[in-house]
């Protein structure tokens, strides 16, 4: 009789797991995916995801640049999109009392080492300031002052360092805050480039990995889908964060970019030069980018995220 061979098992089918931030200059990224089958997107705190990506807990995020330098797997940058703005971005921002010059303490956001990295910079470079960063749960303290607590009754700092929505949706007193510092035009001013805030990335020794490659794609294909429908965006996406309809078109259409190109690769290089001479990293670690996905022949095959 012959041998008879039992098949072996069909190999599961691929799902990628995507880490992103809830804040609404990720929707042009990632509204829709929800509706992935093969995909499977987790939304924390800009804070949580390198750590996140880290372990092994997503395969792919949309992180803070600034953490490609430090969480302790090296990455790689993946070119399917970015959040950057070619000059003011309304939602990085120092808050003060005090002349920015004349600053010898802020309170930082502790959503992103991104920013206070940057901020930390430009205070050197533009006036000649080294600050002590003291950290400041915004989040928390927006939630006391929406709890029966007045924004002037709640127990404000000197000088903030916010960043995200809560800008926009959950403001601090304007009137406490005569001098205010948009890090996204400062940089512009002091470089002439563009600033790239967070990217997606994936542990280089996942790079390979089919969920990385089908994350890759997908998100590429999702943003470009997106951008086409820039005010089914707004109208689906701002209403429910609290943003006023013409704002969140200025900001996400005008103010914020999401291909990454040239100059952005240019402006992280230089981003990450400056740390390292600022003393906020030892070595600078190099940070390769990923070969784009138009240019792959062959890649896992993906469900439309159309809605």
């Amino acid at each position: 009789m012959p041998n008879l061979v039992e098949p072996k098992p069909a190999a599961p089918p691929t799902r990628a797991r995507i880490g992103a931030v809830s804040y609404l200059n990720t929707r042009p990224m990632i509204a829709g995916l929800e509706r992935c089958a093969d995909l499977d997107l987790t939304l924390a705190a800009p804070s949580l995801l390198p750590g996140m990506l880290d372990a092994g807990a997503v395969d792919v995020a949309l992180a803070p640049i600034f953490d490609a330098q430090c969480v302790q797997h090296e990455v790689v940058l993946l070119p399917c999109g970015m959040i950057g703005s070619e000059g003011e971005t309304l939602t990085v921002r120092l808050l003060s009392v005090h002349p920015v010059g004349a600053i010898t303490r802020v309170w930082a956001d502790t959503d992103s080492r991104t920013s206070v990295a940057l901020l930390r910079i430009l205070l050197r470079r533009l006036h000649g300031v080294d600050v002590e960063i003291v950290p400041f749960d915004a989040r928390e303290r927006m939630a006391r002052a929406a709890n029966n607590e007045t924004a002037e009754a709640v127990d404000w700092p000197e000088s903030v360092l916010l960043i995200g929505d809560k800008l926009v949706t959950d403001n601090a007193p304007a009137v406490r805050y005569p001098h205010q510092l948009d890090l996204g035009r400062a940089w512009r001013e002091l470089t002439g480039l563009p600033f790239v805030y967070a990217a997606w990335m994936c542990r280089a020794d996942r790079a390979g990995d089919d969920a990385v490659r089908l994350a890759q794609l997908a998100l590429d294909h999702q943003r470009r889908h997106n951008l086409m429908r820039a005010d089914w965006v707004v109208n689906t996406q701002a209403p429910a964060l609290g943003w006023p309809a013409d704002l969140a078109r200025r900001y996400l259409g005008e103010l914020l970019s999401y291909e990454p190109g040239e100059r952005h690769r240019e402006a992280i290089g230089l981003f990450f030069e400056m740390a390292r001479e600022t003393g906020l990293i030892n070595d600078r670690r190099s940070v390769p980018w990923a070969q784009s996905t138009k240019t792959n022949q062959q890649q896992p095959q993906q469900q439309s995220c159309h809605a």
